[in-house]
């Protein structure tokens, strides 16, 4: 499989799932303060029965030159919106994804997680839910797209 590789529109490509388009690789994400520094906080998952902590040592020493730790592996208590690019607190905890039933074993984080294996080659049966549900919200007729769009561009 090769490398994803951004297009000209600025668009990460993958060969086996061209319809899968984001805009960001996941340095590029955490880079942007995303999650204000709690997305590798340790955790337990209800969906694993397992605690998880230094996740994010299981990707390219890379992804992370530029970013401090503590961007990194906050608890969600201490989420810190000054990190975030534009100054808000997004997402929601852990425990409310999993009640929702959209975390899987393959990925106790969640999609984030999902698309940092992604990025790196993994391949796994989630991966049509989990594009199918990117495209529902920032694909080209996604729900956050659509509505970006219109209020702001």
């Amino acid at each position: 499989m090769t490398r994803p590789k951004k297009n000209r529109y600025g668009e990460i490509v993958f060969e086996d799932h061209p319809d899968f388009k984001p805009n960001l690789t996941p340095q590029e994400m955490f880079e942007l303060g995303s999650f204000g520094g709690t997305y590798w906080r340790p955790i337990h998952s209800t969906v694993t029965g397992k605690n998880y902590k230094n996740q994010h040592k299981k990707y390219p020493k890379s992804w992370w030159k530029n970013i401090p730790d503590y961007w990194l592996v906050t608890p969600w208590d201490n989420y810190d919106v000054s990190i975030n690019k534009y100054g808000v607190k997004v997402g929601t905890t852990l425990e409310f994804w999993e009640e929702k039933g959209w975390i899987t074993e393959y990925d106790p984080y969640g999609w984030v997680q999902w698309y940092c294996n992604f990025y790196q080659g993994r391949r796994t049966p989630d991966d049509i839910r989990q594009i199918r549900r990117w495209k529902g919200v920032a694909g080209e007729n996604g729900r956050w797209r659509n509505y970006l769009e219109r209020c702001c561009g």
